[in-house]
Parts: structure tokens; C-alpha cells; sequence
């Protein structure tokens, strides 16, 4: 049985994943392995066991996003990127399981400070002069990155991030693209999961349990998208996903004070 606190930490990353799918603030997915890596730790688990739950929601996510966003994408930048994923994610899925929980939780805690300093970042990726144009040559090392960084804390929206904003294409066609490519990722990972014992029968029935939340998660970002600043929201967003990260790279145990 899990406790209260787990519940509450887990369920509020697993939303995250309905709010990001319904297009409410994108980079609240980023939220979601900390949260979960710190609410199964409070019970003893590895972070790889957080990985193993989150991916099968994200999976049952990206077919919300997939009907919303249907055609509205540029097939070229899959196309580029998917040889490099593939790799990544075989390499990223084989050095998972080598490293020790100390070491994965400051991989996670890594890539989501990363993520907080890539929002101030990416501004100026925006003013860059000239197009990027997608290439075999330059997706081989950005799809690459992208299934490492998936494999190890699903966080590898700020690699395919920066591949896309630097082609200046219209704001539905960057997020109907992210869906595409993410919507692949996750799929390709499901084997990688399962035959190295990421995903196993525990991880899967935990995430059964919170599977109702991805469409209240929706429901929820539709609802806010109407109501409230999303500015506002994630200003919010990244400072927990920043305090999150923190915790995780520093080895500060939070799950002492979280079981008072």
C-alpha cells in the first residue's frame, strides 16, 4: 500500500502529463519524473522504477495529443531525427540499468535543472539569423541526444526544442511536430523497457492506478487554457521542476522529513 504523501507527489506529476498533452504549458512534463523519482522514493524504490511507471501514461498521453494535433506536423524533422533516437535509446536503456540509484537520480536531477536554464536560454535561440534546415547529417547527434535523455528521465523536450525552433515554423506545426516525434520516442522505448526490466508487472499495475488522471489532466489544461495565465503557471512550474532537480543532484534526501 502506498502512502499519502506518495500518492499525492505521483498523482500531481501524472497530471502534469494530461496538462502538457492538452497544451497547456508544454514543459509541465518536465515536472513529472522528479516528482514521481522523490514520491516512489519516500517507499523505497529506485528511480528506474518511476521510469518504468511513467512511460506506459505517457504512451496513453500522446493519444490525446495525437487526435488534437492529427496532420499537423512536418514529417521531414521524424524522418532526420528517428535513426539517432533509435540508437539512443538502445545505448540510454543499457547504461540505465548500470547505474547505481545515486547516480541515475542525478542524471534526472541534471537534465531537469538543465531544462529550467534552457528556458532563459532559448530566447535567444529564437533571435538566431537564418533558417535551420533538417538534415540526416544533423539529426544523426540531435536524435541521438533525444533517446538518451528520454531513456534516462523522459526530458528530452529541450533537445528537440532547439532542433525545431531554430526552423521557424508556425507555432501548430512546432507543437503538432513535437507530438509526432515524442509519440515515436515513447513508443520505440516501450521494448527497450520491458526486456530491461524497466517496465515490469508492478510498474505496469502502479500505473494502471493513475491512468484515470491523464484525462483529467486534459479536461484540466483545456479548462485552464480558457481561465488562466499560462505565463503565470509556468513561472510556477519552473521553480518546482528547479527545486525538484535540485534535490535529486544534491542527494538531499528529502524523504526523511516527507515520512513525518
Amino acid at each position: 500500500m502506498w502512502d499519502s504523501t506518495t500518492i499525492l507527489l505521483a498523482a500531481a506529476g501524472v497530471l502534469f502529463i494530461g496538462l502538457a498533452k492538452a497544451g497547456f504549458g508544454g514543459a509541465l512534463g518536465m515536472l513529472t519524473t522528479p516528482l514521481c523519482v522523490v514520491a516512489f522514493s519516500v517507499r523505497g524504490k529506485e528511480p528506474s522504477f518511476a521510469l518504468g511507471v511513467i512511460l506506459p501514461l505517457l504512451c496513453a498521453g500522446d493519444i490525446f495529443s495525437m487526435y488534437h494535433y492529427w496532420g499537423k506536423w512536418d514529417k521531414k524533422n521524424l524522418k532526420v531525427l528517428l535513426p539517432g533516437v533509435v540508437l539512443g535509446v538502445f545505448i540510454g536503456s543499457l547504461l540505465v540499468g548500470r547505474f547505481t540509484p545515486r547516480q541515475l537520480n542525478f542524471c534526472i536531477g541534471l537534465i531537469a535543472v538543465l531544462f529550467v536554464a534552457f528556458q532563459f536560454a532559448k530566447e535567444k535561440i529564437f533571435e538566431w539569423e537564418g533558417q535551420f534546415a533538417p538534415s540526416y547529417k544533423n539529426g544523426w547527434p540531435f536524435g541521438f541526444a533525444t533517446g538518451v535523455t528520454s531513456t534516462f528521465a523522459h526530458g528530452a523536450g529541450p533537445v528537440v526544442s532547439m532542433f525545431l525552433i531554430a526552423q521557424r515554423m508556425p507555432k501548430e506545426i512546432f507543437v503538432g511536430t513535437n507530438v509526432l516525434i515524442f509519440t515515436w520516442v515513447n513508443w520505440i522505448k516501450l521494448p527497450f523497457f520491458v526486456g530491461n526490466g524497466i517496465i515490469t508487472r508492478e510498474t505496469v499495475v502502479t500505473a494502471l492506478w493513475f491512468l484515470p488522471l491523464i484525462p483529467v489532466g486534459v479536461w484540466t489544461g483545456l479548462w485552464l487554457n480558457r481561465r488562466m495565465s499560462e505565463a503565470f503557471f509556468m513561472k510556477m512550474a519552473y521553480a518546482l521542476i528547479f527545486v525538484a532537480g535540485i534535490y535529486l543532484l544534491l542527494d538531499l534526501q528529502p524523504t526523511t522529513w516527507l515520512r513525518r
